[in-house]
């Protein structure tokens, strides 16, 4: 527990600092959002934007007139923050072990690895969830002066569900990452190496239908805004697709953690 406690307090300030990003951004696409609410004539602007553009940020899927549907756009923004996030934290918590020079004397303590990998992981998963909540909660407030309805708050707890197995998914590739490279620096850059051509595979499978099997080797297509909004409901195909990847990855990384030699 000491190490769980020990973690969370280290990467506080990093949380901290992430959620002043967000609240941030979420302050400029509220302020952008006042130009749009109940104003259909600013959407002859969507007019003169290319029509591959359109598709790969899903502008044209929803009303940005309406609050649902701008927080519909705005869903792959959080996606990618809050999946940089995870990705980065998932690497770094395990490697920096090794980056600070401190893995020789965790290692002398009387705790075996797979429970010094599972603290860390645990709390991992608290800022994460945090981070997630920190999205959640701005955003209801962010939104009060617009009155939204029912379906715009059902809309955004489901946008939560599936952001939360998204950040999982690749905080679990952070981890095993971390675990697995005796090139311990390298851990966080590939990490948001791999985040980054899945999500520029999502866009490139929606340009062509040709393409469209791309989708499944990106997370960032696996839960659709418009679907969301439309059918409300997940596609459990792509949670158990999800949960698959999770799980290997983490106990990928218990065993390539248990078995190889630790920079000292």
């Amino acid at each position: 527990m000491n190490i769980f406690f020990r973690e969370l307090k280290a990467n506080l300030r990093s949380l901290l600092i992430w959620a002043v990003i967000i609240v941030l951004f979420i302050w400029i696409a509220m302020t952008k959002f006042s130009a749009y609410a109940d104003n259909p004539e600013m959407l002859q602007i969507l007019d003169n934007m290319p029509p591959a553009l359109l598709e790969a940020f899903q502008m044209n899927a929803f009303n940005l007139t309406t609050v649902t549907g701008f927080f519909g756009v705005c869903f792959t923004y959080f996606a990618l923050l809050s999946t940089v996030f995870a990705a980065m934290l998932g690497s770094d918590i395990i490697s920096k072990e090794e980056r600070d020079k401190t893995v020789e004397f965790t290692l002398t303590l009387p705790v075996p690895r797979w429970k010094l990998v599972t603290a860390k992981l645990l709390a991992a998963v608290v800022h994460s969830i945090a981070f997630l909540l920190i999205i959640w909660g701005v955003s209801l407030v962010s939104v009060i002066p617009y009155s939204p309805d029912r379906e715009f708050y059902d809309f955004v707890a489901l946008c939560m569900l599936a952001l939360v197995i998204m950040q999982f998914t690749f905080l679990a590739v952070g981890i095993f990452l971390g675990c697995a490279l005796k090139q311990y620096k390298r851990a966080g850059s590939i990490a948001v190496s791999l985040l980054l051509a899945t999500y520029f595979l999502s866009i490139i499978s929606g340009l062509n239908k040709n393409l469209d099997f791309l989708k499944y080797f990106s997370p960032f297509k696996y839960f659709n805004p418009a679907k969301l909004l439309n059918e409300a409901h997940l596609d459990m195909p792509f949670v158990w697709i999800s949960l698959g990847i999770i799980a290997v990855c983490i106990v990928a990384g218990y065993v390539t953690y248990n078995r190889r030699d630790l920079y000292i």
